[in-house]
């Protein structure tokens, strides 16, 4: 699931390409069965103070990030994946208030359709309203 393009201008940790098994859909055999979802997170936040002084406790790890993204797709099964990435981008948000924007990604790549392809999926976009919790 490539970048395609360039949305918010500006730092962001980016996680690529991140592939878990859920129990995500509406069809009986998806609940029952499972599939591979497929998964891009960008994260919005001022990198300069991580850049100046090379220490991880002014930023946010990337495993931080791949937790949530993991707990959410293995974690309760939600019937779109529209709920899936919203779960990631909340959940993100309130645990990092350093984080001003996310972009979530979420792609089925086994998906029943006529005709091959890549994946299919939803990309959202979530930004930290400063004057009100999110």
């Amino acid at each position: 699931m490539g970048d395609d393009g360039e949305m918010m201008k500006g730092d962001r940790l980016v996680l690529r390409g991140l592939m878990f098994h859920g129990f995500h859909g509406v069809k009986p055999e998806e609940r029952k069965l499972g599939q591979k979802f497929l998964i891009d997170v960008d994260a919005w936040m001022d990198l300069r103070p991580a850049g100046k002084s090379d220490n991880l406790s002014d930023t946010i790890s990337y495993t931080d990030i791949y937790r949530i993204v993991r707990d959410v797709v293995e974690g309760s099964p939600q019937n779109l994946l529209e709920s899936v990435a919203e779960l990631v981008a909340s959940t993100t948000l309130t645990k990092f208030p350093l984080i001003m924007a996310v972009r979530v990604k979420v792609g089925k790549p086994h998906v029943a359709v006529l005709g091959p392809v890549d994946y299919l999926g939803v990309e959202i976009v979530r930004y930290r309203n400063i004057s009100s919790p999110v």
